[in-house]
């Protein structure tokens, strides 16, 4: 599946940000642990912030990293759409996020209730030091509007995982099972 397909999948795509085309490869692990969309990841693996890292061609080339949770507090009640976890900005291109500017430290997901998304976006900016505006909120963040804000245009890379309460037991999932056999 493509990542396209598994953001529309995962209604990345239409919650958090818009169609658009990924031309940078974006690399995202906790604890060496790589993250693939719509993996599970439970609250005590995502407790310290993830190691990402950033593809394209130039050094000179800065981006921004918006980590936002769109199921806030609840996903049958997100009130507190988008929840920003994590906001990083002037990341040079063939990096990793560790040098750039972390604007809103990172805070790692513990969810109450529900499986939530938890979405990284990816944008490529016009030139260092463009996105300096500080949201003054986590909660009620909007991706879409912070890139209008910013001039950022279009993302040019998304990933997300699930977080549910560590004890959780799921809920509604594709289960994938071979097809029986008889005897």
């Amino acid at each position: 599946m493509s990542t396209s397909s598994s953001l529309v999948l995962g209604r990345v795509i239409g919650d958090v940000v818009d169609q658009f085309s990924p031309t940078v490869a974006l690399q995202i692990s906790y604890n060496g642990r790589r993250l693939l969309n719509g993996a599970d990841f439970r609250p005590s693996v995502v407790a310290e912030r993830p190691r990402v890292e950033i593809g394209g061609t130039d050094f000179r080339q800065s981006y921004t990293l918006v980590m936002v949770d769109p199921d806030a507090p609840n996903p049958s009640n997100p009130t507190l759409r988008e929840y920003l976890h994590w906001l990083v900005t002037d990341i040079p291109g063939t990096t990793d996020s560790c040098y750039g500017r972390e604007v809103i430290t990172y805070e790692s997901p513990r969810p109450t209730a529900g499986i939530h998304r938890v979405v990284f976006v990816l944008y490529q900016q016009m030139a260092r030091g463009t996105v300096d505006a500080v949201p003054l909120l986590r909660h009620n963040f909007n991706t879409r509007s912070f890139a209008v804000g910013h001039g950022l245009g279009a993302p040019v890379a998304a990933a997300f995982y699930t977080c549910q309460p560590e004890g959780g037991t799921g809920g509604r999932r594709l289960i994938v099972r071979p097809p029986r056999t008889t005897p």
